[in-house]
């Protein structure tokens, strides 16, 4: 079996003029499909259309990808930063199309801009009337709309707001507030999704940068840096949506390069981006055991420890001077709601409970979790930190079984750094359940089917590089032989004899 887009053999060589073609025409017809995506929407219409239009992106992803085996190592970087301009300028096109979540990021900034804490009122709070845009709270006619909830007013004219849950606080931590304020202070005077949207494409091409930069400071293949610069799930999810997991991404990519030092001093600055990325949407928290990848010293892991955990905490601590109420708002209300602590009751944790009783399913998620973070922290390769980071993440992830698509957007900056482009499939699985598990009331089963094949695919290529490798050593008379992404893990493995 092999690959369609292995980066981890050589590119076959081809003219020049053929090579280039081929690349400039996948690129154009994948921004192409991406603008229509954007464009014509679907969610609540049509979320059939809406998955086939994004799975044919995906689809030209992967041939794009082909094509860039092709290109000499000299082009390499120009290519991916052309394409990823052109891919993250699609997500400018349409307001957002497939989630809200936007339209709270930009009342937190008006709120804030106001001086007051967003932790302190809900959005349907009278106290906060004064506030209201129109954009944001439509009357009348303009409420008739099933991404619209109704607002509590007086007389006869309908009150509404774009803003999902308007009756909870906000649950985003501190860091993500404080980027909600500074596009708020940045934006013109009665501006909509816009500037939250732009900000979020030069934090994508900010991803698509450092990932370049960590690469060629390793001696790693640029080609890996495409799986995010031309990735369906950034344009779509990272831009169009404004999702503010992108900054989450950024921060953690950055840690994780810094990390990858050997200087005390990157590593502590590391570990500061990784708190930094923590309390920016707290899911980065993932990639703290691959950012203690073969630790051995108890000074090594506070290096990076006590910087992430301190700036986490200390990030708090303006808004919780400033608030009245608690600075955590509706999280524990969003576990609930999301079945975390309830599996019966949504799809959450759907491949352990084809196996285990659902009170068994998060302990055993915990367990599992650990036990790979663990074998991460033991055998993982310092100087590769992100192979493990991808390891704890993808699983953490593929038994989690999130309904929402855009918590992959850390999983696929990592796939970026590492290369092991199997992992993509957790990104195509959660889209699937978020387009079309809700629409048709199979949600479970859909998860079930989509995590399912995506862990089938990481498996199945374990196998694969794993004999690979087998065959390359025996090859090669039982010498040291260039290892696959995968076996990086191992202390030492990484880079082999004779690279950088």
């Amino acid at each position: 079996m092999k690959p369609l887009t292995s980066l981890t053999t050589p590119p076959t060589r081809t003219a020049p003029a053929a090579t280039a073609t081929a690349l400039a025409l996948a690129l154009a017809a994948l921004t192409t499909v991406l603008v229509l995506t954007v464009r014509y929407g679907g969610y609540f219409s049509d979320p059939v259309g809406l998955f086939c239009r994004y799975a044919a992106c995906w689809v030209l992803f992967a041939v794009a990808l082909s094509a860039l085996r092709r290109v000499p190592a000299r082009h390499v970087a120009w290519w991916i930063t052309a394409g990823a301009v052109a891919v993250t300028v699609t997500g400018l096109v349409g307001p957002p199309r497939t989630s809200t979540d936007s339209y709270r990021y930009a009342w937190d900034g008006r709120v804030q801009s106001a001086g007051v804490s967003p932790y302190d009122h809900t959005p349907q709070d009278p106290a906060l009337a004064r506030l209201r845009d129109p954009w944001l709270f439509p009357t009348g006619t303009a409420c008739a709309g099933p991404d619209l909830a109704g607002v509590p007013h007086t007389g006869g004219t309908p009150h509404c707001t774009r803003i999902n849950r308007p009756a909870v606080h906000t649950i985003y931590p501190p860091v993500a507030e404080a980027y909600f304020l500074v596009v708020d202070q940045l934006s013109p005077t009665g501006t909509r999704h816009k500037p939250l949207q732009i900000g979020a494409g030069l934090l994508s091409l900010g991803v698509t940068g450092a990932t370049l930069l960590i690469l060629r400071r390793r001696g790693g293949d640029l080609r890996k840096a495409a799986y995010w610069a031309w990735c369906p799930a950034v344009p779509i999810e990272a831009v169009n949506n404004a999702h503010v997991d992108v900054l989450g991404a950024l921060l953690a990519v950055a840690g994780l390069g810094l990390v990858s030092a050997r200087a005390m001093t990157r590593r502590a600055s590391g570990g500061l981006l990784i708190g930094a990325a923590i309390a920016t949407k707290l899911m980065p928290a993932v990639v703290l055991p691959g950012a203690l990848s073969g630790v051995r010293r108890v000074r090594d892991a506070a290096a990076v420890l006590l910087p992430a955990a301190s700036f986490a905490v200390l990030a708090y601590l303006p808004y919780v001077l400033l608030s009245h109420g608690s600075v955590f708002g509706y999280l524990g209300g969003y576990v609930q709601e999301e079945g975390y602590d309830d599996p019966s009751a949504g799809s959450r944790y759907s491949l352990l409970r084809l196996v285990l009783p659902d009170s068994w399913a998060f302990p055993v998620l915990l367990v599992i979790v650990a036990g790979v973070s663990l074998y991460v922290m033991w055998h993982g390769d310092p100087r590769r930190p992100w192979s493990g980071a991808l390891l704890v993440t993808g699983w953490a992830f593929a038994l989690l079984t999130p309904g929402y698509s855009w918590y992959s957007l850390l999983l696929v900056a990592l796939v970026a750094l590492d290369g092991r482009w199997e992992w993509l499939g957790i990104a195509l699985a959660g889209a699937a359940v978020y387009v079309l598990g809700a629409r048709f009331g199979h949600q479970a089963t859909l998860s079930t089917l989509a995590y399912g094949a995506a862990a089938a695919l990481v498996l199945v290529m374990t196998r694969v590089r794993r004999r690979a490798r087998g065959r390359r050593r025996r090859s090669a008379g039982g010498r040291p032989e260039a290892a696959s992404a995968w076996s990086g893990f191992r202390r030492g493995a990484w880079p082999p004899p004779g690279r950088p």
